[in-house]
């Protein structure tokens, strides 16, 4: 007689795994709302609203009209005398900031002109826009 043993591959079952899992979730979800942080009560320093605050820091202020008339601090200046302006006026200051008001009608080449002019000199820039009406 041909007796063969028939050969079977071990198995593991998974199909409660996604049940565990979702319990668990589900436990520590809760868990998780009904815990409060320990924390610590602080003193807040309080302020007189009559202290006046002095901002030494004064920003750059940059303008391009749409007819591409350029003002620095609302001097009118020729675009060739820019990065020349612009490093005088950041030489008084640790950290120069340069605000930009750009028309909406210029291209973005026209900000990238003024962005690398203020990357050369070391200058933070800002990009002041106009709010919406809605």
């Amino acid at each position: 007689m041909g007796l063969r043993k028939k050969h079977r591959d071990a198995e593991v079952s998974t199909d409660s795994l996604n049940d565990i899992m979702f319990f668990l979730l589900l436990f520590f979800l809760i868990l998780s709302t009904m815990v409060s942080p320990n924390s610590i009560k602080v003193n807040l320093p309080k302020s007189d609203s009559n202290v006046a605050i002095e901002n030494r820091k004064k920003p750059i202020h940059i303008a391009i009209t749409k007819d591409k008339k350029y003002y620095v601090n609302s001097t009118e200046v020729a675009q060739a005398n820019m990065e020349a302006e612009i490093a005088k006026l950041a030489a008084t200051q640790t950290e120069p900031v340069v605000l930009m008001h750009l028309d909406k009608e210029l291209s973005i080449q026209d900000e990238i002109d003024i962005m690398t002019i203020c990357y050369k000199l070391k200058c933070k820039t800002v990009l002041a826009t106009a709010p919406t009406n809605k």
